[in-house]
């Protein structure tokens, strides 16, 4: 696996943790529908949360959340409206980012976006 993926994974992992620290519950990591990929499919209250995890281990390009393109928010609101559907969610949705930026020391600092957006029709 290419450096960059491990770091990826690893950037999803520490994302995991620290959002069971802030008291969230996560239904699903790595929800594929069709061509489309939900990070993180959390529960907070009655509100299901669509995540995006966006790892870096430097900000020389720009940091991690500039890297949600329209496109991806695209399929995240398609991968949304089928999991709402399949699992019959009645309540509220969100869609947060994680930001991930891993240090020189291989420390995680952590940005999390709430209400990061909201998908284009």
């Amino acid at each position: 696996m290419a450096i960059h993926n491990d770091t990826g994974k690893a950037g999803e992992k520490a994302a995991v943790q620290f959002l069971e620290q802030k008291g969230y519950e996560i239904l699903e990591e790595n929800w594929v529908f069709r061509k489309s990929e939900v990070d993180i499919v959390a529960l907070q209250s009655n509100t299901i949360i669509f995540i995006e995890v966006k790892t870096r281990s430097s900000v020389a390009f720009g940091m991690p959340e500039e890297f949600v393109s329209e496109a991806k928010q695209r399929q995240l609101e398609l991968a949304a409206q089928a999991y709402i559907e399949i699992m019959d969610h009645k309540g509220e949705i969100r869609f947060d980012i994680v930001a991930v930026l891993l240090t020189k020391d291989n420390q995680f600092k952590i940005n999390h976006i709430e209400d990061a957006f909201w998908p284009y029709a």
